[in-house]
């Protein structure tokens, strides 16, 4: 199950952003997830806030992934932090209050297979999953949370892009709709094929809570990567 950035709360301001996070150990979203991951033997990512380093005065926007027992096997934070000032548009500085990550974790096994995690804005910057494939990545998870003017512009080319570069599946789910009067996010949840291909995708007509699915195919990418290999020329320029 692949849930999106931020799936605990989306605040209305920095103070409650604030008054809202918790530990891993003390949150009741994560403890629940967790009960329920065990509970229906099913492994569960999802975008969570955490508290920031002592004395930072920031929180930490992670990506975690729940094995089926129930057990937190991997903790991502994201590199990449949103910044925007568009004309008539969205304005953010997610800095003000986000605790940059500092490393690119590697994939790990799963019952879907080799999963590395980044997260929404991560999605602009194809260094790290051309980084996460060449360490043996099949699934790249952007659990995301676009604006609608930047949804509308880049979110499936950007996904199908990150895709067919790294030839592995990407699955990105989304935050959807009005969260509150400054506060709108595009949604279209997607899974893309290795080979670009449009699997799944939700209608983001935001009516509805909304669930798609679709079957990982490792045959399939095994077969795209031998039948049209990307041989990197890491004599020319560096390996990522």
């Amino acid at each position: 199950l692949f849930l999106p950035e931020a799936s605990d709360y989306i605040s209305h301001s920095a103070q409650e952003t604030f008054s809202l996070v918790r530990s891993v150990e003390d949150s009741e979203y994560v403890t629940g997830l967790r009960r329920e991951a065990k509970k229906h033997n099913l492994a569960i990512n999802a975008g969570i806030h955490e508290p920031g380093e002592i004395n930072s005065r920031k929180v930490k926007n992670t990506s975690i992934w729940i094995s089926e027992h129930g057990e937190i096997i991997q903790r991502y934070q994201k590199l990449h932090l949103f910044e925007m000032d568009i004309p008539n548009g969205p304005r953010a500085r997610e800095s003000d209050i986000i605790e940059e990550g500092n490393e690119i974790l590697p994939p790990f096994q799963t019952p879907v297979g080799l999963v590395g995690l980044l997260i929404c804005f991560d999605l602009r910057f194809p260094e790290v999953p051309i980084s996460l494939k060449r360490q043996g990545a099949q699934v790249i998870a952007y659990p995301s949370a676009f604006t609608v003017p930047t949804g509308k512009a880049h979110w499936e080319t950007l996904l199908r892009a990150r895709a067919i570069e790294t030839q592995t599946y990407v699955i990105a789910a989304a935050q959807a709709g009005h969260h509150n009067k400054n506060r709108v996010s595009y949604g279209h949840s997607m899974i893309i094929s290795p080979w670009g291909e449009v699997l799944a995708e939700m209608p983001g007509d935001f009516e509805t809570p909304e669930i798609v699915t679709t079957v990982i195919d490792l045959s399939l990418l095994r077969h795209i990567r031998k039948s049209a290999p990307l041989h990197r020329r890491t004599d020319i320029y560096p390996e990522l």
